[in-house]
């Protein structure tokens, strides 16, 4: 069997959050906040609209891209939020969830060898993807002394003449950061300068709790050097729908549109009728979700602290990521530890990169009521290794 196996899949890992999500899953009485998965169900009035397509017989395929009517809400969505102009008809195209436009980007820009900078700690997919379309991966290790934001300092550190895509992942799974405008202009300029292409994975866009989020694709000359990367799982609890999409110059996305045609055919048309509700009716459900989030992301730092845990403040996503170096164990052994000792799943920090090594990622898309129940697991089991 060896040799008919694929050498670079075999050399790939399993990923790190999915191993203690299965775990946990056989465990009685367990609680996990692994998983970033919203605990809230989908709004129902997009509930209800993919159910009257269902009841309508819309069961048909789409066109490759997308429903027109989708793409067009899209574009309007991205005017009205963050004043991006992309043409439906051929700067859009609708994903099976923003992972796949992740995959489908990196495959249609890369030739064997050409170099994808990759900040860490940061999502699971960036690397294996990379690797997938040829590309080679170059991790770039985030300082929390800097909030886990991203410096030209550091891009000039690892830049080389094979560079071709830089990855923005903000905000940020697993660190919640978020990148100021100001920060991103400065960023902006040195990709201009150097002639590099951005994939901007704005997936938590929505979930940013201190000020505005910005997008580097809308700062002048980046738009035609992004992929802007999105989608309806986050922010619209709509994780099993899966839906997402991907925007970029017409003649970029001519050439992922290929590879979606002949791998995927085109998204869920139901997702796509429940997508148009959401993006039209669906501000206020955002709103009400974001300020649950926000109130949990709160209770998370100060419970943390006052258990003695060092954590940065994050400004988006739903998740934190302390520091648990002062126990004297790799990231590895304290999730496995708290879990078997005290039924609470989380996910081991170098899941995200080699420099999530001393975290964990908690994440608080969950109740109050579990994550009160997981603090007092997690302070039992600080005051026992502390």
């Amino acid at each position: 069997m060896r040799d008919i196996l694929n050498r670079v899949i075999q050399e790939i890992q399993p990923s790190g959050i999915r191993k203690f999500f299965d775990i946990v899953s056989t465990m009685k009485d367990a609680i996990s906040l692994g998983v970033g998965e919203p605990d809230f169900e989908t709004p129902w009035h997009i509930r209800e609209e993919g159910i009257y397509s269902l009841e309508r017989g819309k069961t048909h395929y789409s066109s490759n891209t997308g429903m027109e009517e989708l793409r067009e809400e899209i574009a309007a969505y991205l005017s009205r939020r963050y004043g991006l102009s992309y043409d439906p008809a051929h700067e859009i195209m609708v994903t099976v969830g923003g992972s796949e436009a992740i995959d489908v980007a990196l495959r249609a820009m890369l030739d064997p060898g050409d170099e994808v900078i990759i900040p860490q700690p940061s999502y699971v997919s960036y690397l294996p993807c990379t690797v997938l379309a040829g590309g080679t991966p170059v991790t770039l290790n985030l300082s929390v002394k800097n909030e886990f934001r991203l410096t030209v300092e550091e891009l000039e550190a690892v830049t080389t003449p094979k560079t071709k895509v830089l990855i923005l992942p903000y905000p940020n799974n697993p660190t919640g950061a978020t990148m100021p405008a100001e920060d991103l202009k400065k960023i902006a300029d040195y990709v201009i300068d150097h002639d590099l292409f951005v994939l901007t994975d704005e997936i938590y866009a929505e979930l940013t709790y201190d000020g505005e989020h910005t997008t580097i694709a809308s700062f002048p000359g980046m738009k035609e050097r992004t992929v802007y990367i999105n989608g309806f799982s986050k922010a619209y609890a709509m994780t099993g729908w899966r839906l997402g999409y991907a925007c970029a110059p017409a003649r970029l996305l001519a050439e992922m549109l290929k590879i979606h045609q002949y791998a995927i055919m085109c998204a869920p048309t139901t997702s796509q009728y429940a997508a148009i509700e959401a993006l039209r009716n669906g501000d206020g459900d955002v709103t009400e979700m974001r300020d649950a989030y926000n109130q949990r992301r709160r209770f998370l730092i100060a419970e943390l602290r006052k258990n003695g845990f060092d954590v940065f403040e994050p400004h988006g996503a739903f998740y934190v990521f302390p520091s648990i170096k002062k126990f004297g164990m790799t990231s590895e052994e304290f999730a496995t530890r708290l879990l078997n000792e005290e039924k609470l799943a989380v996910v081991p920090g170098n899941a995200f990169g080699d420099c999530g090594e001393g975290y964990i990622r908690i994440s608080y898309a969950y109740s109050v009521e579990n994550l009160k129940a997981a603090m007092e697991r997690l302070s039992d089991f600080a005051k026992n290794h502390g």
